[in-house]
């Protein structure tokens, strides 16, 4: 089976340009199923009920998330609600949402898992106590993907070879700059340190340059926004075996 994974979405931009390209890649690469990062695709940052939607339209089938999942209010119902839209799986379970979901295709099913990690971002529960739990816990199928949100390269790449066997792919998500090292790791589970984002290409991470630029130099509070523009967009294919769950090929894309 091929699944594809989407990095971070951003802004109402970011959302048309993956609605304008992700269709015919669906169709030209026989993609069974999809997962996007949705964190940041309301424009102003965070996830909105509308931005989630649209993923969805454009052919998500799961929608993860990460540090900005609880900045609008508005979408915590859906998180309560919808099975398919994730939130990272170490917040407290008091939290809004989910961080495991099981897709089920009749022949076969896929879980996604949805982790943050915790070197230079928030204090929450350790993921790798977290996976352990997960894997312990969940009745999970043979093919199971992560979206491990994550800062730190180190972090991403220890905790893919801690899970390396135990899962079908690991790929990271948060810092929209997409990494070269796509491999399959000895025990045959796919990574992708960062898939990237989908947004703007004359951007800083999506946010106009001369606002950050401001930020940078001023050291006060400054509203970010997204720039219009061409935009690209970056994601990563894994074929996995179905019989065995392992990964058997590793495709970097970016699209333009």
């Amino acid at each position: 089976m091929k699944i594809l994974c989407v990095g971070d979405v951003v802004g109402s931009i970011g959302c048309r340009f993956l609605r304008s390209r992700l269709p015919r890649l669906k169709r030209e690469k026989a993609i069974d199923a999809v997962v996007v990062n949705g964190e940041n695709s309301a424009d102003g940052n965070g996830i909105t009920p509308d931005s989630a939607e649209d993923l969805f339209a454009s052919g998500a089938d799961v929608i993860t998330t990460g540090n900005h999942v609880f900045r609008r209010k508005e979408i915590y119902s859906m998180l309560e609600e919808h099975a398919f839209l994730l939130r990272p799986a170490n917040f407290p379970a008091s939290a809004p949402g989910r961080g495991v979901c099981i897709l089920d295709r009749g022949k076969y099913q896929i879980g996604v898992i949805n982790l943050m990690g915790t070197a230079f971002m928030e204090n929450l529960r350790s993921p790798f106590e977290t996976m352990d739990q997960l894997l312990r816990e969940t009745e999970l199928p043979k093919t199971v993907i992560l979206d491990f949100h994550a800062e730190a390269t180190g972090e991403k790449r220890a905790l893919a070879f801690y899970l390396d066997g135990k899962l079908s792919a690991v790929f990271g998500t948060h810092t929209h700059v997409p990494t070269a090292d796509e491999t399959i790791l000895p025990n045959g589970t796919g990574y992708l340190t960062d898939v990237g984002m989908t947004g703007p290409i004359l951007s800083v991470l999506g946010v106009k340059p001369e606002q950050v630029i401001e930020k940078y130099l001023s050291h006060m509070p400054v509203r970010f926004s997204v720039p219009e523009g061409d935009c690209r967009m970056d994601a990563v294919l894994f074929e996995i075996d179905e019989k065995t769950g392992k990964t058997r090929s590793v495709e970097r894309l970016n699209l333009f």
